[in-house]
């Protein structure tokens, strides 16, 4: 085994595991990062990843890879960029162990991240939520499942990771209905269930029984649920809405779409964006802010408040002939 092997290896066991105490949602992550650059790293150099040295991922072939997500596998830069972060992950705690591959290891760190434009938040309206839960079919035991799943996951606005990651004794539908969750960072957080969604929990559990310890919303064999798996069950039931409504035909809508519908149904409440902040579970305000951007609604009270300058309408006329032929062309 190489040393980049072993020192890969220890990354992990060590460093993220022992050191750092990362989430396994950080180390799924990162566990994909490396699978995905080994296997790319092996079809250029047909070196078993095992065999791999320092010299075999020096900045050159890391820039490739990065290139390779995106035009190949049509990653977005922002998925370029966790996947860098990542291998920067790497190479700093490399650093430390392999003095003598510094020249290499500093290259890589110096890597830039991707700057990319960041587009309003997409969400959906109450007309197109409604669509997209009446969607599911009941008759069919996937059908009710989802409907359970959607309902919790737009109202929640709890994320994907999170969503999946439920057990029957997350739920709470006594007094004070309730679902708990850890989110990002291992924050522990609550978030308060209506009346409906705890109707829909209520009979969904009741057909569903479990043990405690076992998924909320399992696959067939009982099993939890992937994220492809939902993403894949949102989107059929995306194009099954969009027939009773046209207006989803145009829209992407993805589980984190559903989060953003949450954030918004919350804003156009008069819901404080602080209060809004810990429903979703972020850890600074300002990651709020896009909802306001993306509220139209916001925008136009505040441009129904403002008075109009005194402008009369009107156009440059110039008073030359030659600048009246320039202001023609």
């Amino acid at each position: 085994m190489s040393s980049f092997a072993a020192t890969l290896q220890l990354f992990f066991t060590e460093r993220l595991a022992r050191q750092l105490q990362a989430s396994p949602h950080t180390v799924t992550a990162y566990r994909n990062t490396f699978r995905l650059l080994l296997r790319f790293v092996q079809d250029r150099t047909g070196k078993a990843p095992s065999n791999l040295d320092w010299d075999d991922l020096n900045a050159q072939v890391i820039s490739a890879f990065l290139d390779y997500l995106e035009t190949d596998r049509h990653n977005s830069a922002r998925s370029r960029n966790a996947r860098l972060a990542a291998l920067r992950s790497l190479f700093r705690y490399a650093a430390l162990r392999h003095p003598e591959h510094a020249q290499l290891i500093q290259q890589v760190l110096a890597i830039p991240q991707k700057h990319f434009d960041r587009a309003m938040v997409s969400f959906l309206d109450a007309a197109e939520l409604d669509a997209l839960l009446a969607a599911p079919d009941l008759t069919r035991w996937e059908g009710r499942r989802d409907r359970a799943l959607l309902t919790l996951a737009a109202q929640t606005g709890l994320r994907l990771s999170e969503l999946i990651g439920l057990n029957f004794s997350d739920v709470q539908l006594g007094a004070g209905a309730h679902v708990r969750c850890t989110g990002k960072g291992r924050k522990q957080r609550c978030v308060p269930l209506t009346t409906v969604t705890a109707a829909v929990l209520r009979t969904w559990l009741q057909e569903r029984r479990g043990d405690p310890d076992e998924p909320l919303f399992p696959t067939r064999t009982g099993r939890r649920l992937s994220d492809d798996a939902v993403a894949r069950r949102v989107s059929i039931h995306k194009g099954l809405a969009a027939q009773r409504c046209p207006s989803l035909a145009d829209k992407k809508v993805t589980p984190h779409v559903l989060r953003h519908t949450t954030a918004m149904a919350l804003l156009h409440s008069g819901v404080d964006t602080t209060v809004i902040a810990l429903w979703l579970g972020h850890a600074d305000t300002r990651s709020t802010q896009p909802y306001l951007h993306a509220d139209m609604t916001i925008k136009e009270r505040a441009l129904a408040r403002t008075t109009p300058a005194n402008i009369k309408p009107g156009r440059y006329r110039p008073a030359d002939r030659l600048l009246a032929f320039l202001e023609s062309l």
